[in-house]
């Protein structure tokens, strides 16, 4: 073998080793990818109780600024105001439906026989192992499916609408309750980590004037915000069913055509005095609520034009870690 044959063989043999070193570096990188630069994503704190007070029927406008709903708009000024917060359609019903639902299931009406069959936020917080209570004025009995009893109106009361949770009487007896039960939770220990409380036909401005919604929220926060469950990490959104006019927001089509409404967040976590001008709807508050225990996204609530509502919680992270 002359020295040109024995550099060809070296040069073989090299040839041979680069491309197994090649392979094993893929192969490598393959199993083991290099971190990449992405946007940085406002975190949502994991919160210990979330309440979700609903009234009714009013447009932004009726409501910020409205000296007949003093407390209100104290709160609206003193903790956080979503300035652009959007019901998702009309009447009322389908947008309760979309609040946990995550999609109103082509509902146009108010209607007492149009169940569902699927998932909604109770089953997701239960396969989660949370617990969920919805509290409705004048609710004459645990686990109630009656269309009207006095000033109580089903429409207000989304959760029964979907066939897992009507069917299951056991469900139903444990989680949907008078509002009279909040008090004995609120001072027993006996919160769960999500509550949904609806006023009655009169307190909550669907039949009565802002005035005596105003006074009927005091009462209620108030014995929230001072009682042992509402903890640094505890959460009230105050919000609408819906407003009057066809407002709109988040995508194109819009998935929000109901309304603008006044919605305000109250929390230790929050920024304090903060108006947060980003465009959000009610499938952005289920969205938030998956965020901040890790559940699955719910239908029109996992669609990219669904904003998270995030910003009013910006350096929550280190405070809950103090």
């Amino acid at each position: 073998m002359n020295g040109m044959q024995r550099d060809e063989g070296r040069i073989l043999r090299f040839g041979v080793r680069a491309r197994g070193r090649l392979i094993v570096f893929l192969l490598f990188l393959i199993a083991f990818p290099i971190p990449t630069e992405t946007a940085a994503t406002p975190d949502v704190p994991s919160f210990s109780h979330v309440f979700v007070i609903v009234c009714e029927n009013r447009e932004f406008d009726e409501v910020i600024g409205n000296a007949k709903m003093p407390r209100f708009n104290a709160w609206a000024k003193e903790y956080t105001l979503l300035d652009q917060y959007y019901a998702v359609t009309h009447p009322s019903l389908p947008n309760y439906i979309a609040m946990i639902g995550g999609d109103f299931f082509g509902i146009q009406t108010n209607c007492t026989d149009c169940l569902i069959r699927a998932r909604s936020l109770p089953d997701l917080l239960e396969d989660a192992g949370r617990t969920w209570k919805t509290y409705q004025e004048g609710l004459p009995e645990p686990g109630f499916t009656g269309a009207r009893a006095g000033r109580y109106a089903q429409k207000h009361n989304p959760f029964v609408y979907f066939e897992p949770v009507r069917n299951d009487r056991a469900r139903l007896e444990r989680s949907v309750v008078p509002l009279e039960q909040l008090a004995e939770d609120l001072t027993q220990g006996g919160l769960p980590d999500f509550s949904f409380i609806t006023p009655d036909m009169c307190n909550s401005g669907h039949d009565c004037g802002l005035e005596v919604t105003d006074a009927w929220l005091g009462r209620v926060v108030d014995a929230i915000l001072q009682s042992p469950g509402f903890d640094r990490t505890s959460l009230i959104v105050l919000t609408f069913d819906e407003g009057t006019t066809t407002r709109n927001c988040c995508g194109s089509p819009p998935l929000a055509s109901g309304g603008r409404i006044a919605t305000v967040l109250i929390s230790p976590l929050i920024q304090r005095g903060f108006r947060d001008e980003t465009p959000y709807s009610h499938y952005s508050l289920l969205k938030t609520i998956a965020a901040a225990w890790g559940l699955p996204e719910l239908g029109r609530s996992a669609d990219p034009a669904v904003n998270l509502i995030a910003l009013p919680f910006q350096g929550a992270a280190a405070a809950t870690d103090d």
